[in-house]
């Protein structure tokens, strides 16, 4: 049976089934209000496939040569849209408006009509002649990556042997997060025989190798022990800082229960002995802040000292700005020595200032010596990777700040009546002892709970968040996900709990 239009029925207003998303702004939505409107009308371009093909003349023959891979051109989207409003000053403004919430280079560009994005960069905005306030016009972005991804991100939870599906149409790059549940020398992920990423040393088979543990923890502080920690025979740098108020546990970490007063900077401090003293060492600390207020002043301190209690040097952290939300990194070798020097810093306020890691910071920091030479690192902790990093050593040839570690110390400090942040934690202190390999040695590289990830996307390798490129093996490369089933390895056996993520990808 045939149904029958009514030729004369009045239409009714559906809504447009299709409206732009740039950098998660839906155009359509920013731009309407009850002045004036932008409504996308058409795109075309997104499921056009260009392919670049190499190709040789050859004299006297048909046709021509085809050379070397196929791949494929950029993408160009058009979109087409209709944008109005009652005045033409409110007209501009709305054209002044969209030109802004398209800005930026590669940004992700969307339609709501279809469950992918696209990697695109405006390229042109064609508007025609302005004989009115209510005109159509065009977009026309450049796809540099001339795929599409899915707004959904494949998760998957690996066994030491896992077959995964890749149910794009093209190879992608994983993201692998491995966390080991007892110490290991290697983490490896391989796709096949010759498809493999790996970080550390294999042991030989042979078993002529002896593993060793060539950076055992000596001390771990987060807190839970804190009373267990002395208030007395403290040393701060006296030239400007006074020791005052009281310690506290907050269930995360160790911080100032009450400040104190005075007119320098000022705060409580503990000092804890070591259980041995060590000559070759690593001290490292995650320091915890939440400072919303220019105002706020603080330092977080990580003294460390010899047997003699002589100083060896520090860590820390500090606000010194009144109008900004600083970050200034500290890391010296022995006493303040003053001057135009920095006072001996060799991470401070010449190398290590930001005024824009934001209200919530939480900052690494570490120190190690090893035989004369110190070396200090400062990152901020952020999305579970380091970022913002400094590495800076200092090489103590006169030998006059070589003396064994025998304690660490932890200063909170403010100055005088200032604001302090709502939060200035130390979440931790570990203590490492550094030791040497010998000839037929292999080190463990990761302990429990230690993570590794292999970011095949940015082709990088983290442990804990640190870039750690340098224990990538010689051969290992960033290898892809296939389209269709790939048989995943993650090796050694029974070491690891293992995380996959990745986006599928498509023409």
């Amino acid at each position: 049976m045939y149904g029958f239009v009514d030729t004369t029925e009045t239409a009714t207003n559906q809504g447009m089934s299709i409206q732009t998303v740039y950098n998660g702004i839906n155009l359509d939505e920013a731009l309407t209000d009850d002045e004036g409107s932008f409504t996308t009308l058409t795109v075309a371009g997104r499921g056009n496939l260009n392919r670049r093909i190499n190709l040789i003349d050859v004299e006297g023959r048909d046709g021509s040569i085809e050379t070397g891979n196929t791949t494929t051109d950029i993408r160009t989207p058009i979109i087409k849209f209709k944008i109005t409003d009652k005045t033409t000053a409110g007209f501009r403004d709305r054209i002044s408006r969209l030109k802004d919430m398209a800005q930026g280079n590669r940004l992700k560009l969307e339609f709501t009509d279809e469950e992918v994005f696209y990697y695109a960069t405006l390229s042109e905005l064609e508007i025609p002649e302005e004989e009115s306030n209510d005109l159509v016009c065009t977009l026309t972005f450049i796809c540099s990556d001339p795929y599409a991804y899915s707004n959904v991100e494949e998760t998957e939870d690996l066994t030491d042997i896992s077959t995964v599906n890749n149910e794009g149409n093209e190879a992608v790059s994983p993201i692998f997060e491995l966390t080991a549940i007892k110490p290991a020398t290697f983490a490896m992920v391989s796709n096949s025989a010759d498809e493999y990423n790996l970080v550390g040393y294999p042991v030989d088979e042979d078993g002529h190798e002896e593993i060793v543990d060539i950076r055992p923890s000596i001390f771990f502080e987060d807190g839970r022990t804190l009373d267990d920690w002395a208030t007395t025979g403290l040393k701060v740098d006296d030239y400007f800082n006074d020791i005052t108020g009281s310690m506290t546990y907050d269930g995360g970490g160790i911080r100032a229960a009450v400040y104190g007063s005075s007119d320098r900077m000022h705060g409580p401090a503990v000092i804890k002995e070591l259980p041995t003293s060590l000559q070759d060492f690593e001290i490292v600390t995650n320091i915890d802040i939440i400072s919303d207020r220019v105002a706020d002043n603080f330092r977080a301190e990580i003294y460390f000292f010899d047997e003699s209690m002589n100083n060896l040097g520090k860590i820390g952290i500090k606000d010194n700005s009144r109008s900004r939300m600083r970050r200034v990194g500290m890391g010296r070798a022995g006493e303040y020595r003053g001057g135009g020097s920095g006072g001996g810093y060799v991470i401070g306020a010449h190398n290590y200032t930001h005024d824009d890691l934001g209200t919530t910071t939480l900052m690494n920091m570490s120190v190690k010596r090893e035989g004369n030479l110190y070396t200090f690192y400062v990152a901020r902790w952020r999305n579970n990777r380091h970022q913002t990093t400094l590495t800076s050593t200092y090489r103590d040839s006169a030998g006059r700040y070589g003396g064994r570690l025998k304690y660490i110390q932890i200063y909170l400090g403010s100055f005088k009546d200032r604001t302090v942040p709502r939060r200035l934690r130390v979440n931790n202190v570990e203590v490492f002892e550094l030791k040497r390999l010998t000839v037929d040695q292999t080190p463990y590289i990761l302990k429990a709970g230690d993570v590794v990830t292999f970011d095949h996307e940015a082709e990088e390798i983290l442990i804990n968040g640190e870039d750690s490129m340098r224990l990538k093996d010689f051969g290992a490369d960033f290898f892809r996900l296939h389209s269709g089933y790939n048989q995943l390895t993650v090796s050694p056996e029974d070491t690891f709990e293992t995380y996959l993520r990745y986006t599928n990808k498509y023409k």
